[in-house]
């Protein structure tokens, strides 16, 4: 059957309507689109401020100096680093150390000590020990038995008692104790032992060295290892801290051992005694 003109037509519309809708079928998706969110710029901050695990590194405590072999260590190093240093180490003997106190009584016997004589010191630590029970019973909770007047009593001053509890009750709440200040690293343990009323720099130093034998002290503000220096070094007057850094660098890792000959020769005067002559075969 022949079409007409406007049949024709209509045909060729259909099938452009249809061509367009299956077209316009096939891009739309089978699922529901969903809006991808944007990341802004507050989230990116968060994220980049996500912190890692924190990993604390503690560094190993010192052998003491009375460790086997750890002196002669010492002297060979410091003969070999400082040439006016080695000339003080010929003429004095090597130094001895002892360890017969605690911790806990080397820390109580530097409070009492503080501003008085050797003598006047040894008779209130008598005193006190005695009101102690004895040198075993000295401990954290012995001092805080005793009150403020009985420490009065043995010569122990307001002050110093209230240091000696201060000391005694960081021991009782376990931040320090005889084991943990064995095993501290130098710095740890100074910032430790500065928190405690009484205890300064200057007594720190001491127990360092005296008590716990570390090897690598300084004790840039006693006097007498000051003057110790002034004399070795031939100095006009006596060094600041910043200048006993700097000259006793070449001590280092045995500045313990330099600073104790500092007292044997401000002890001589500056004037060094003759060693020991060697005996004829």
């Amino acid at each position: 059957m022949k079409r007409t003109r406007s049949q024709t037509k209509q045909a060729i519309s259909d099938s452009v309507s249809e061509s367009e809708s299956v077209t316009a079928s096939s891009s739309i998706l089978p699922f529901r689109a969903k809006k991808i969110p944007r990341l802004s710029s507050s989230n990116k901050k968060k994220e980049t401020l996500i912190p890692e695990a924190s990993v604390t590194v503690s560094l190993p405590t010192p052998k003491a100096l009375t460790s086997t072999g750890e002196m002669e260590i010492a002297l060979h190093h410091l003969r070999a680093a400082d040439v006016l240093l080695a000339a003080c180490i010929d003429a004095f003997p090597a130094p001895q150390f002892h360890r017969n106190r605690s911790p806990f009584f080397s820390l109580v016997k530097s409070i009492i000590s503080q501003q008085l004589s050797n003598k006047a010191s040894q008779s209130i630590e008598d005193r006190f020990v005695a009101l102690c029970g004895g040198p075993l019973s000295v401990g954290p909770d012995s001092v805080l038995s005793l009150s403020a007047q009985q420490l009065r009593g043995v010569g122990i001053s307001g002050p110093k008692a209230t240091y000696l509890h201060d000391l005694a009750s960081k021991y009782r709440d376990g931040l320090l104790s005889d084991s943990s200040i064995l095993e501290m690293d130098d710095e740890t343990l100074y910032k430790k032992l500065t928190m405690v009323k009484g205890i300064g720099p200057w007594s720190v130093h001491m127990f360092m060295i005296f008590t716990l034998h570390r090897p690598d002290v300084l004790p840039v503000g006693d006097l007498v290892v000051r003057r110790g220096v002034e004399r070795l070094y031939g100095l006009k007057s006596l060094p600041q801290p910043s200048q006993m850094e700097k000259l006793c660098e070449k001590w280092k890792p045995y500045r313990s051992v330099g600073s104790w000959y500092m007292y044997r020769l401000v002890e001589a005067k500056g004037i060094l005694p003759l060693p020991p002559k060697a005996s004829l075969l």
